[in-house]
């Protein structure tokens, strides 16, 4: 199975995505102000303090189960275990769903007092390329 294009579609996006979640969204689980000073979260001052909870709740629920499940799901593609679809299937569920959700937020926050990010492009750029690999990903794996 290694030899197949397919299974290196799923394999180097996603643990490149594991490896980013793990910098980017599990450290700002653990302290949101380091997140901001890493330059991985956005500052009360951009988003106000509902746009920190919501992103830390992300971050909070990436830490304690989709990064996990995507750790495991991933690891168990590469080894060939039967539970591999199962829970790579969900993390990748998850993978399209979570870019859907931010990109709906920010869309509705653009007007609202005191939300301003300052390079929202990168936002829509990022999140539908993760979606649109997850979707792929799915497929690779469905078949």
């Amino acid at each position: 199975m290694r030899e197949g294009i397919a299974f290196w579609i799923i394999q180097i996006p996603g643990w490149s995505l594991f490896v980013y979640l793990v910098v980017t969204q599990c450290t700002a689980a653990l302290s949101y102000e380091l997140g901001v000073r890493m330059g991985t979260q956005e500052p009360p001052e951009r988003v106000t303090p509902v746009g920190v909870a919501f992103l830390w709740g992300f971050a909070l629920a990436d830490l304690v189960f989709y990064v996990p499940i995507l750790g495991l799901g991933l690891f168990a593609h590469w080894t060939g275990s039967t539970w591999a679809a199962p829970a790579l299937g969900a993390a990748l569920g998850i993978t399209i769903y979570w870019p859907i959700v931010v990109l709906a937020t920010v869309a509705r926050a653009r007007r609202a007092p005191g939300w301003s990010l300052p390079n929202e492009r990168q936002w829509w750029m990022i999140c539908p390329l993760i979606a649109a690999w997850a979707f792929t990903a799915l497929l690779v794996l469905m078949n």
